[in-house]
């Protein structure tokens, strides 16, 4: 929130300063009110309803939220010589890079970012900042140190300094113990920390960027990414229903729908993950969109789905088999054991190198949700490695299952 201020006396400066959420920007505590303890010293005059300052030059800096994926689009036509990220790793990529298109400026101050996180081992942050964080990296950059990257779809390259088109990054490591003001006026934040529990304490303590929570049937080195996966295939999409619409506080599940395949010779691979968030009509019109996709991509392609116990699975089975799916081959099928028992098998084949994965966006995701599967908490999603989890067992016939 200081760094801006080095340019309010431009009347023609703008800033922003993102948290994930509307609350997180307006609890007790948080950037509203820090704000308000520091801005008015030099003059800033406060436009609650837009929770923007305007300082006596004419410059402003806003606070805001980017709460939904699609919210992003809401700074289209923008122009931001300063934008801040609260806590980065809770952005997704996504929101991160669209907003670098926004951070230009006319006012004369050369438009740049500034973010502030805690680690976590699973977020593409770690994977942004991999010449800094990456372990095995040779050429590690130091903390503080300046690389040059450019973004080729969806994929960072490094590259030298000079490069057209180049941006610069820079990474600070930094810990609770370089605050000392902090720690001068908060004494027992440094044994609130202490006494989380390990994970929680390696991250904020520690600044630990390699510990995971949960996670003890796959790493991510077993899984090699291809081009494309065999033409000759049986293939089945496996779909993990979810009914949930993303309501603000709430953090629902996924419906994924995995698409599995397996040749001759027993090498399986995960050709495409489908996943959203949104109402069971939503959810029976993505299903039904990528039977026909599916279908005039591959020919035949099974279709299978979890029937949940008791008569209400049975109906949902029934009205997918009959409306939803009518036509396509499709079958309900009732699991009899807990999920971490049914990935087993695809656990074994990836250790020896026999489940790839093909290139798609969804590669990343998968791969955090496979490191944490099977997950500790209640707030970690595991719908897409379950979902393929049960496709490859299906294919293999390696697990319990009753076909109706």
């Amino acid at each position: 929130m200081l760094e801006p201020l080095r340019h309010v006396g431009n009347p023609k400066f703008s800033g922003v300063i993102f948290r994930r959420t509307f609350p997180q920007v307006r609890n007790e505590g948080g950037l509203w009110d820090q704000s308000a303890e520091l801005y008015p010293r030099l003059g800033a005059i406060p436009h609650e309803s837009r929770l923007e300052w305007r300082f006596p030059s004419g410059a402003t800096v806003r606070f805001a939220h980017l709460q939904h994926e699609e919210t992003k689009h809401d700074w289209q036509g923008a122009e931001l010589a300063y934008i801040g990220f609260d806590e980065l790793t809770h952005f997704s990529a996504g929101q991160f890079f669209y907003m670098l298109s926004r951070n230009r400026s006319m006012s004369g101050v050369r438009p740049y970012v500034r973010a502030a996180t805690n680690p976590d081992a699973l977020s593409w942050v770690k994977e942004f900042l991999a010449p800094w964080l990456d372990l095995k990296r040779e050429d590690r950059a130091q903390s503080g140190e300046r690389r040059w990257f450019v973004r080729d779809g969806g994929l960072i390259l490094w590259v030298p300094e000079g490069t057209e088109d180049a941006k610069s990054v820079t990474f600070v490591a930094a810990s609770v113990y370089d605050n000392p003001i902090l720690l001068e006026q908060d004494p027992g934040y440094l044994a609130n920390l202490k006494a989380l529990a390990r994970v929680d304490r390696a991250r904020l303590l520690e600044g630990d960027w390699e510990i995971v929570a949960g996670g003890n049937m796959f790493r991510r080195e077993w899984f090699a990414i291809v081009p494309e996966a065999p033409a000759v295939m049986r293939r089945v999409r496996f779909w993990d229903l979810a009914a949930s619409a993303v309501k603000e506080g709430r953090d629902p599940d996924w419906t994924a729908g995995a698409l599995v395949g397996i040749t001759p010779e027993k090498i399986a691979y995960l050709e495409d993950i489908r996943r959203v968030r949104t109402t069971p009509k939503g959810v029976e019109d993505l299903v039904r969109q990528t039977a026909v996709a599916d279908a005039a991509r591959y020919g035949t392609v099974d279709i299978a789905m979890e029937e949940e116990p008791g008569a209400s699975g049975k109906i949902v089975i029934d009205h997918y088999q009959r409306q939803v799916l009518f036509g396509y081959p499709f079958r309900g099928i009732r699991s009899t054991g807990p999920k971490e028992e049914i990935a087993k098998p695809l656990s074994a084949a990836s250790e020896a190198g026999n489940f790839k994965l093909v290139a798609g966006a969804w590669n990343h995701d998968w791969l955090n949700q496979a490191e944490a599967f099977p997950p500790i908490a209640a707030d970690v999603h595991d719908d897409m490695v379950d979902a393929t989890a049960k496709g490859y067992a299906r294919l293999t016939g390696q697990a319990e299952w009753q076909v109706y």
